[in-house]
């Protein structure tokens, strides 16, 4: 059932040198790579800069007119100043999953103390799920790897499946 659905996913990198051409967006790229490896479609991918308003109206573009499954920010989720990507998302969505944000920290702060700067969250909007990796190369896979297992069941649920949870 949910093995077989192929959803579509996009992934947005929060990044000012990245949009300026000054820095390799090496996140995204791996985490296209590792959703495209997971049975995911990569339909949208995109650098643009740090501006909470401009992740609201991407985020939103990609849910509204793009239809995407599944959306990945990679990028502005600790506390520098420019760090706008949780609000931006909480702005966008209609319902929080925080319990994919606690899983990520909860499994980084094995390998770091610096996770409890994490602030990435998830959260639903219509029919799509959007999820607030780190930007570094390092810990977005770190992260991606803590929650892939559970991506496609949560997005069977969310679009209306109807098989029970325990099912095998």
């Amino acid at each position: 059932m949910e093995d077989t659905v192929e959803y579509s996913c996009g992934v947005l990198t929060l990044s000012d040198k990245g949009a300026r051409g000054e820095r390799e967006d090496t996140s995204g790229v791996l985490l296209k790579e590792m959703l495209a490896g997971q049975g995911f479609r990569v339909v949208a991918y995109e650098i643009i800069p740090d501006r909470q308003a401009l992740i609201e109206s991407t985020l939103t573009a990609w849910v509204d007119e793009k239809k995407i499954d599944l959306i990945v920010t990679t990028g502005g989720t600790g506390v520098s100043p420019s760090d706008r990507t949780p609000e931006a998302t909480r702005r966008v969505v209609d319902l929080e999953i925080p319990g994919i944000g606690e899983a990520m920290r909860s499994a980084s702060l094995v390998k770091t103390g610096n996770a409890i700067w994490s602030r990435g969250i998830a959260g639903i909007r219509n029919q799509s799920l959007i999820i607030n990796l780190p930007g570094s190369k390092k810990a977005a896979k770190e992260n991606i790897e803590v929650i892939l297992p559970a991506l496609h069941h949560g997005i069977y649920k969310l679009k209306g499946g109807t098989a029970d949870c325990g099912v095998v």
